[in-house]
């Protein structure tokens, strides 16, 4: 065996300096090729050999290949200076949630940031998806697996997502969940959405009303801008463009007077108030 490493050692002479050579031979024999143990020793490459090996050991454990590790590690480098405690924490708190195995895996590698977010987002996050938006358990495990980036978000952006596809679209939790919502920026959406509903393509639902002619929301989100353009929209790409430039100056106009009417109404209240004082004798 320690043969087999000082050969291995010689050989690789070219692709690390040689004081790495040791530790090069431990990620060999955790799995890593050659041309990944290279890669790998220059993600942080202060870094002591015993704190690496004890993080990379860590998202090993996890169920993640050497690849997957490598990839890992190099979006978000600042995982190996993270404490394997923290790692395990983090990791025991997804799998509470409903995330295991395989999906567990997903999420991490679709949003690596779920390792160094703040526990209180995290929280937030769930609360919000559970006790206001109303996902059962096992849809909030689908859109964490599906969909982990929503976590990061904003709370009062989270909600302001959901609610416009549940009363403005008129969608439903579980389409909601089967259309992978929240892949799509939201502002991305509402574009889609207004362009067809301005086209005469989508009707906001009646209360009540179960059956429409409407498109599914997982054709608006899954499609390409190509294929949404020629299958739903029946439109062009320079008509799109046209549209998103126009409903961005309305957006903005209505800004602005919004913040006149705010002015206004300040105003008002200052010189009612004014005008409430006793008179001084």
């Amino acid at each position: 065996m320690a043969g087999r490493m000082v050969r291995g050692c010689v050989q690789a002479a070219g692709l690390y300096p040689r004081r790495f050579c040791g530790e090069a031979a431990g990620l060999r024999a955790m799995g890593f090729s050659q041309e990944q143990a290279r890669r790998l020793l220059g993600v942080e490459s202060r870094l002591s050999p015993q704190r690496r090996e004890a993080a990379v050991a860590q998202l090993l454990l996890l169920g993640l290949n050497a690849e997957a590790t490598l990839g890992l590690l190099e979006r978000r480098p600042e995982l190996l200076r993270m404490p394997t405690e923290r790692l395990q924490e983090r990791a025991g708190k997804l799998r509470r949630l409903g995330l295991d195995g395989g999906q567990l895996q997903r999420a991490l590698i679709r949003c690596p940031e779920l390792f160094t977010l703040p526990r209180k987002t995290m929280a937030a996050a769930v609360r919000l998806l559970r006790e206001r938006c109303l996902f059962t358990a096992e849809q909030l495990r689908e859109v964490l697996w599906t969909c982990p980036n929503v976590l990061l978000e904003e709370p009062h952006q989270l909600h302001h997502h959901f609610q416009y596809v549940y009363f403005r679209m008129g969608v439903q939790q579980k389409e909601m969940v089967r259309a992978r919502l929240f892949r799509m920026p939201f502002a991305e959406l509402r574009n889609r959405h207004i362009f067809l509903e301005r086209r005469g393509l989508y009707e906001t639902p009646c209360k009540g009303q179960t059956q429409t002619n409407n498109p599914k929301l997982k054709d608006i989100i899954q499609l390409s801008e190509k294929d949404f353009l020629v299958n739903l929209a029946r439109s062009t790409p320079e008509e799109f463009e046209v549209f998103k430039k126009l409903l961005a100056r309305e957006e903005e106009e209505e800004e602005e007077e919004d913040n006149r009417d705010a002015l206004y109404t300040e105003e008002d209240e200052d010189f009612d108030s004014e005008g409430s004082k006793p008179a001084r004798k």
